[in-house]
């Protein structure tokens, strides 16, 4: 699942190190951009995939893809006109109704998401909405756990690319629900914060269908030689702006015919459950 492209310059591989180091020390960093201001979208890539490297080769395992600023509100937060991607590893999931210590994190968000399950492989460059369909075993609902190892949220789009999209954790439902007869674009979601109702969204934000953006995932991995597998956990993007994350509360995101996702933050130390 790796990325196949040539091996990180010494460049790359100081500043995938750099962003290592920032995630085992929970300490964040400025950003990769601020020291080296010609950094490129296809070095932030490569600095992604040594970071990912190193984490595999340490026993993490990558489960799936995230697709990250598909929606106009992020778009807007972070100032990029295009959405980015990142891997998700098993230890970053976290199960239905598990408690996150946010010692865990460095400065967290939560997302409520629409997420796909692939039941076979999608190559592109020639991906569709329509031509992924039949690839998708089911969708769930779904909350990514956002974080930056860049200090302060001070981040563009090669410094988020970089930091692995600024993944931190996920949350996926109990239930996946197949696709036929549903329609993602109307598919509406409630977030709430213990009993306060936080925000609203459909999955019509996020590139205006949510199967738009497993298919540009598809293309795009296809520049860096790779694709979607069967099995694949897939992450389409936020329904609505990120929410930060402070103390001890639960975050729960309804959907209009997916069901509920929930998660609670503990300022308690220990591991996700």
């Amino acid at each position: 699942m790796s990325i196949d492209q040539p091996g990180p310059t010494r460049a790359q591989r100081r500043h995938a190190q750099r962003l290592l180091e920032a995630h085992a020390a929970r300490a964040p960093i400025a950003p990769l951009t601020q020291d080296d201001p010609e950094l490129t979208l296809t070095d932030a890539y490569a600095i992604q995939s040594a970071v990912i490297g190193s984490r595999t080769r340490d026993g993490a395992r990558v489960v799936g893809r995230k697709v990250g600023l598909t929606s106009k509100p992020m778009q807007e937060l972070l100032g990029v006109g295009e959405p980015d991607f990142g891997v998700l590893l098993d230890d970053m999931a976290v199960e239905d109704g598990g408690a996150v210590p946010l010692g865990a994190l460095l400065q967290p968000r939560a997302e409520a998401e629409i997420a796909f399950l692939m039941q076979a492989d999608v190559e592109g460059p020639n991906a569709t909405a329509a031509s992924v369909l039949p690839a998708i075993a089911g969708a769930l609902p779904a909350i990514e756990i956002i974080d930056s190892r860049i200090a302060d949220w001070k981040i563009g789009l090669v410094d988020t690319v970089a930091d692995n999209a600024s993944s931190g954790m996920f949350v996926l439902g109990p239930r996946l629900l197949p696709l036929t007869g549903l329609d993602l674009r109307l598919e509406g979601m409630a977030l709430w914060r213990d009993d306060e109702l936080v925000d609203t969204g459909a999955g019509a934000a996020v590139l205006g269908n949510p199967l738009r953006c497993v298919a540009w995932l598809a293309n795009t991995l296809a520049a860096y030689g790779s694709g979607l597998r069967a099995g694949d956990v897939v992450l389409a993007g936020a329904l609505h702006k990120a929410v930060p994350i402070a103390g001890d509360e639960v975050l729960r995101a309804e959907f209009t015919r997916l069901g509920a996702v929930s998660v609670r933050f503990t300022t308690a130390s220990g591991d996700a459950t």
